[in-house]
């Protein structure tokens, strides 16, 4: 396989965690977060989705500085940083959100929730706008 192959590979991999976040978090929209089982099901979603960018944002920074890429692999290990830093940040933020929630702020828990899926829909278009230039990169 090519060093581009290996480089697009990588994106893939990044693109995976989320591209199923931005396609999932959505239907939570339809329901409301007053009930403890869904809001409990949409942190842990949130959970792995940081996790598993963490981990693919690693992955990709090995292989882009692998294959000779230096800035994409920077980039790539950014994303990754962020998704480890904003895991713990979200999760504290989320909890404290549940108890604004029993207290009566019913809008609190959703708030965070589009917050979230901003910032994912974000930096998932930044990844895929960056395709062109990974395969066009000189190795």
């Amino acid at each position: 396989m090519t060093s581009d192959g290996i480089a697009l590979a990588a994106i893939v991999i990044l693109l995976f965690p989320m591209g199923y976040f931005f396609l999932a978090a959505p239907a939570f929209l339809l329901v409301k977060l007053d009930i403890p089982q869904v809001t409990q099901l949409l942190r842990g979603m949130f959970n792995a989705h940081f996790l598993m960018t963490g981990i693919a944002g690693v992955i990709g920074t090995v292989t882009f500085a692998l294959t000779g890429r230096p800035v994409f692999a920077i980039g790539v290990a950014l994303i990754a940083a962020f998704a480890v830093r904003a895991r713990g940040w979200f999760l504290r933020q989320w909890d404290a959100q549940l108890s604004a929630r029993d207290a009566g702020d019913a809008a609190a828990v959703r708030r965070l929730h589009w917050g979230g899926m901003l910032c994912n829909a974000i930096v998932l278009f930044a990844i895929v706008a960056s395709i062109p230039y990974v395969s066009a990169t000189a190795t």
